[in-house]
């Protein structure tokens, strides 16, 4: 199943935050979307999971309109996490977990074994089985967090987005649950914050800036020292890896001193 825009525009009290972007997720890729703040991160990810319509250009599901499915169609096959999803409801842990079943329940399905064997599976993913019985307004972010990617699995579809996932999540947590998310048998599309969690788990990066899409590609060749000053304003080291993986550094403006020093002495040592 894939995943496209075609030449979309999107806007908001007459203000264009999205100008002519396509792109296509293949299936079972992980493609990741940065960029600043503002840059229309979040407008791309709420035009992929069909909760906004373009303004000009179109979202295809599986070459399909997605405007022109149901939403019960579309999230039978489609899971979308967004930065902040919030209810007011006295549910607990696991109830919060179930709703991902909602598009599959109807007058002639109701909840079965099978929908608890699912619940079980999607808590235990998130290593949050041992809190299913807590209330959700006793939960901190970070386990809210983890309970809304539980949701989503829940739902068991075949394309999962999810907008900055790791907000909330201590370290130990984000790298884990990155990892979980990139194991599964999905097509991922993820808005990040962090560009060494990006190199490290997309197999395609996305790069936002003003609204538009500015590259597209590997995250090797995606992620240069270039690009990530002229996008971010900052400067950076970016160490290589073998399989197409990298690090990158960020620099203070002391680091920068010392690497334009150390550049001018290798210049220095050729030229002798």
């Amino acid at each position: 199943m894939t995943l496209s825009v075609n030449s979309v525009s999107w806007a908001a009290g007459g203000i264009e935050i999205l100008t002519d972007v396509s792109l296509t997720v293949e299936k079972g890729e992980f493609l990741g979307i940065i960029g600043p703040n503002g840059s229309g991160k979040t407008s791309l990810m709420s035009l992929l999971a069909g909760i906004r319509k373009p303004k000009s250009g179109a979202v295809f599901l599986d070459g399909a309109p997605i405007g022109e499915l149901g939403r019960r169609a579309v999230a039978q096959r489609l899971a979308f996490v967004e930065q902040q999803a919030e209810t007011g409801e006295r549910i607990t842990a696991r109830q919060a977990v179930e709703l991902g079943r909602t598009p599959f329940l109807g007058a002639l399905s109701s909840w079965s074994s099978e929908d608890d064997r699912i619940v079980d599976g999607a808590l235990e993913n998130v290593d949050m089985m041992h809190l299913a019985g807590r209330s959700w307004h006793t939960l901190s972010g970070g386990e809210r967090q983890r309970l809304h990617i539980a949701r989503a699995l829940a739902q068991q579809p075949e394309i999962l987005l999810l907008d900055e996932p790791t907000n909330h999540l201590d370290i130990g947590h984000q790298i884990s649950l990155l990892d979980l998310v990139h194991q599964q048998d999905l097509t991922v599309v993820a808005a990040l914050h962090d560009l060494n969690h990006a190199a490290l788990f997309c197999d395609r990066i996305a790069v936002m800036q003003e609204g538009r899409l500015v590259a597209l590609g590997a995250p090797r060749a995606v992620l240069t020292e270039e690009r990530i000053g002229a996008v971010f304003g900052v400067d950076v080291e970016i160490e290589q890896y073998d399989g197409g993986t990298c690090n990158i550094r960020f620099l203070t403006r002391q680091a920068q001193r010392r690497v334009s020093t150390r550049q001018r002495r290798n210049f220095s040592t050729i030229g002798t």
